[in-house]
């Protein structure tokens, strides 16, 4: 099966009828293009809210929303859901009736308990396949649906946060062929019990990122809105360019602080058999994107920079913390205790700061603090908040004398004091945190020095 290519496209890229349209053209125009996985239709400009979040709303009977402040019931995510797949529907010019029969008695049908939640969650990928497959078929392409169900898309029972089985690469192995279009809806799979789950929020990108390793795809392909992946984000610097080329652990490092254009988790697959990923943008399909392979000769330093809002950190001083064996397991137990992910803790001699996000605090701060203070007998604790956290990243980097003294003199320049630094020994990206207010400025700055 090798040269074949796996493309994926998301829900700004399938959101109505002409977008499908644009994934068809693309599809059709290289015949390589024979795995096609999709997903839920998108928000358009007729839409303030994403099909997945009403399906979300009428199997929680309106909770979703409510939860968030919205006054959208059950009953009306129903019919925003239903109008927006016969939307669709006649805006392709294809019979539909039985998807929309069949859709309609999904959405009104008695599933208990939390089996429930991922059977309507998927109901929007599983009805976009079928819609996307038969107007490709009606356009004279050779395509046919491929739900997760009939070709062994096998995952755990873990609902609302299923993990592939290893058993999924065989049975696709098996079930795909390259002598038609296959279709395949993203997010969710079947459990060993026959139950439909879903994956992660994002879970799509993973679907093809399957995809692509069990049928030895040559590239995987994954289109959205987005030209590919920015040196920095070009709302704040409009004139930041297109990275062409990144390495998996630097599109690791950089989508785990604040880039959000491909769910990590889906390059597993494609690291392990060294299938590039190809980001592009549906809506001008004549560039090329950004590639993310295996290994490359930087003609930079640093790539990129990721930023991320919403930071604090936990400061604890306490006399020779550096001498107290465990003491930072014993810190960091007790961050698991209260559910709360930590991203690094710079330490020194006798102190040590924990870095959260400070959304994880709320409503913990306090007790976390009591917690902290009985099992640690600190000299002194603190909790400061509303930080921004700034991270070039580049293999160019490493072992290149005197970037993290421009970068730091950056700041300098721009009267912004640093307030956390840390660099992992990998020497592939440094982190500076800062107070929030000063972040456009900061990311300017280390911009113009590191990138420009």
């Amino acid at each position: 099966m090798s040269g074949c290519i796996v493309s994926k496209f998301g829900g700004s890229s399938v959101a109505n009828a002409e977008q499908i349209e644009k994934v068809r053209l693309i599809v059709a125009e290289n015949d390589k293009r024979r795995y096609v996985v999709v997903s839920a239709p998108g928000k358009d400009r007729n839409d303030a809210e994403k099909v997945t979040d009403h399906l979300f709303n009428i199997a929680t009977d309106g909770q979703h929303f409510r939860a968030r402040g919205k006054s959208i019931d059950a009953k009306e995510s129903l019919d925003r859901v239903m109008g927006k797949f016969a939307s669709l529907i006649a805006g392709l010019g294809i019979d539909g009736s039985d998807i929309m029969e069949g859709l309609e008695s999904d959405l009104t049908s008695h599933i208990s308990d939390k089996k429930r939640i991922d059977f309507f969650a998927s109901r929007g990928e599983h009805y976009n396949a079928k819609i996307i497959a038969r107007y490709f078929k009606k356009t004279g392409m050779a395509a046919e649906v491929m739900l997760p169900e009939d070709i062994g898309f096998i995952v755990s029972d873990r609902f609302g946060n299923a993990k592939v089985l290893p058993a999924t690469h065989t049975n696709l192995k098996e079930s795909l062929h390259e002598d038609l279009i296959s279709v395949i809806p993203g997010y969710y799979g079947i459990t060993l019990r026959g139950d439909i789950a879903v994956l992660s929020r994002g879970g799509s990108d993973l679907t093809g990122g399957e995809v692509a390793y069990a049928v030895d795809a040559s590239c995987y392909e994954n289109w959205t809105d987005t030209d590919g992946v920015y040196q920095v984000d070009p709302r704040i610097i409009p004139e930041a360019s297109v990275i062409p080329q990144l390495t998996y652990k630097e599109i690791r490092l950089l989508s785990s602080k604040g880039f959000n254009v491909f769910h990590f988790d889906a390059m597993v697959s494609c690291k392990n058999k060294s299938i590039p990923i190809n980001i592009r943008n549906t809506n001008n399909p004549s560039a090329p994107g950004t590639m993310i392979v295996s290994s490359r000769t930087p003609r930079e330093t640093a790539v990129g920079i990721a930023r991320m809002d919403g930071i604090a950190y936990v400061y604890i001083e306490k006399d020779m913390i550096g001498e107290t064996i465990g003491f930072t397991k014993e810190v960091l137990d007790i961050f698991k205790d209260y559910s709360i992910n930590t991203h690094h803790y710079p330490s020194d001699k006798d102190d040590i700061s924990v870095i959260v996000d400070q959304q994880d605090l709320v409503g913990k701060a306090e007790e976390l603090k009591k917690t902290l203070t009985a099992a640690l007998t600190p000299n002194f604790l603190e909790i400061r908040y509303d930080l921004s956290l700034l991270s070039p990243v580049g293999v160019g980097m490493k072992d290149t004398p005197g970037v993290l003294a421009k970068a730091s003199s950056a700041l300098f320049g721009e009267n912004i004091n640093i307030e956390i630094v840390d660099q992992g020994p990998s020497q592939m990206s440094f982190h500076f945190g800062i107070f929030q207010k000063n972040a456009d400025a900061g990311l300017r700055a280390l911009y113009r020095t590191l990138l420009k």
